[in-house]
């Protein structure tokens, strides 16, 4: 079954999805890639956003732009959350949205995903894992799913080390560490072969990203479930 197919049965029409607190566009090719039409909205500026881009606060837009979208993805930072800059890094305070991102899209009346490290105070209904994709990156990430029913791909075993620099030495293996600043972890083509991300080159950018295969695993299985059939979009 192709995805207009899909499309017309669903929506009449391509699906809208509104990706917030965007960063450089890997959940939003992830569901471009799916089928979805995406526009994205982040506090920052995005000039590699390879999509139709709003730069405003993204909770504030959610609650007045939100209910005109068939479905929302939200990728809170994480960094408030994260093992590796939890709470302050060096004398800077990092916000914590989710709380206020939850009630705005729980407003809208919308299905929608919520996208976080471990760390974060999100329900776990999905776990992925770049390893499930055959990526060169592990990069787990967790999803709070409403509406959204995306099947749970089994956890393949981690097949070795991570490459990179140690002790002065270059250690190969089948994964990159994608985050930081790259220095010993790989040059910026590794990375983007590691996250299947071609549209940019900038590190910070790729860096908190997460790989598009994840948000179109997700985009799929919503359309999918939106068509009322069990077959999987094309």
């Amino acid at each position: 079954m192709t995805q207009p197919v899909l499309f017309r049965r669903a929506f009449g029409r391509r699906p809208r999805l509104l990706d917030a607190c965007c960063g450089a566009g890997g959940a939003a090719m992830g569901y471009h890639r799916a089928g979805f039409d995406v526009t994205g909205v982040d506090v920052a500026p995005q000039p590699n956003y390879p999509f139709a881009f709003v730069q405003g606060d993204a909770v504030a837009f959610i609650r007045e732009h939100g209910h005109t979208f068939d479905l929302i993805h939200a990728s809170w930072p994480c960094q408030h959350h994260s093992a590796l800059t939890k709470g302050t890094n060096r004398g800077r305070t990092y916000p914590d949205l989710i709380p206020a991102g939850r009630a705005a899209l729980l407003s809208t009346g919308r299905p929608f995903v919520m996208e976080n490290v471990a760390g974060a105070p999100i329900r776990k209904d999905l776990m992925l894992c770049g390893e499930m994709f055959s990526l060169a990156v592990i990069r787990h990430r967790y999803f709070e799913l409403h509406g959204v029913p995306a099947p749970q791909p089994a956890h393949r075993p981690h097949r070795g080390r991570v490459a990179g620099m140690r002790h002065g030495r270059w250690f190969e293996g089948p994964y990159f560490a994608v985050y930081g600043d790259g220095g010993g972890k790989g040059t910026v083509a590794q990375w983007q072969a590691a996250m299947g991300i071609d549209w940019t080159g900038v590190r910070r950018e790729i860096a908190e990203a997460i790989p598009p295969a994840y948000t179109q695993h997700i985009g799929r299985a919503f359309l999918t479930a939106a068509a009322g059939t069990g077959a999987v979009a094309a």
